[in-house]
């Protein structure tokens, strides 16, 4: 009776972890939006990339408890919202604004480390252009859920991907200390400019291979085999700065794999 009893409450139970596991995504994503409210952006990172963790195995149990519902394709949106919509928007319009309105240092170093006891408002419009990702990461996030194509492919950088990208800036200034890298990144136009290809990429056509196996074979899945090991070498060698690397290979691999299989099926 005790293994009947057992075996009911998990067949019960299964059915909500895909669930609990999205609001731990917009759990993490909510205490991000805190921490990058204050200007703390290693933190706003950590709870970011929790949220991602999360995203991608409610996802996976989804799929493998066979209990997919438009209550966890909605929820997942909602909660995609927070962690990868509306921080990289703010973390955005936080480096805008500090390249706007800052105090004259003598090296890159005191300038970014400023940004941790910065406080202020501009009324500049410029910081605002970073909230454009947050409006194209919701329109891609309700595009998304109404498009039943994207099942073994993406249509536009998948927001997680995007948000990674954005994130990676200021790990990138407070972990590789390069006063080049620093430069570039603290630059308005640099990050207006990233804004709005960024905002392009996540409502584009272009369609990016997922990494989802439906088989482990290697000739079936030879771009995801080869994309995370130069994934892995490029994280080692590096480091933060590997993820703007990625992202742009992620994208380059895509375009190839995309006329690879027009010329196949001519």
């Amino acid at each position: 009776m005790f293994v009947i009893f057992t075996a009911y409450k998990y067949l019960y139970m299964k059915k909500y972890i895909p669930n609990a596991l999205t609001l731990l995504n917009l759990f993490c994503g909510s205490i991000s939006v805190i921490f990058a409210v204050s200007n703390n952006f290693i933190a706003a990172s950590i709870f970011v990339f929790l949220g991602i963790f999360f995203d991608f195995f409610d996802g996976f149990f989804a799929r493998k408890f066979n209990v997919q519902g438009p209550l966890g394709v909605q929820l997942d949106s909602l909660a995609d919202m927070v962690t990868s919509g509306v921080v990289p928007g703010i973390v955005m319009f936080k480096l805008l604004l500090l390249t706007i309105d800052k105090p004259e240092f003598s090296t890159i170093q005191d300038e970014w480390n400023s940004v941790l006891h910065f406080s202020g408002i501009t009324f500049s419009f410029i910081p605002f252009i970073g909230l454009f990702i947050t409006l194209a990461s919701a329109y891609r996030l309700a595009k998304f859920n109404l498009d039943e194509d994207q099942q073994t492919y993406f249509k536009g950088l998948p927001t997680p991907a995007n948000t990674l990208l954005i994130m990676s800036l200021p790990l990138i200034m407070e972990f590789q200390n390069s006063d080049v890298m620093n430069t570039i990144i603290l630059n308005t136009w640099f990050l207006i400019g990233l804004t709005l290809l960024s905002s392009y990429l996540l409502n584009s056509n272009i369609k990016l291979f997922a990494l989802k196996f439906k088989e482990w074979g290697f000739k079936a899945n030879a771009s995801r085999y080869i994309f995370i090991m130069l994934c892995i070498i490029f994280l080692i060698t590096l480091q933060f700065a590997a993820i703007p690397v990625i992202i742009l290979l992620y994208i380059g691999m895509s375009l190839l794999d995309n006329i690879v299989l027009k010329q196949t099926h001519k």
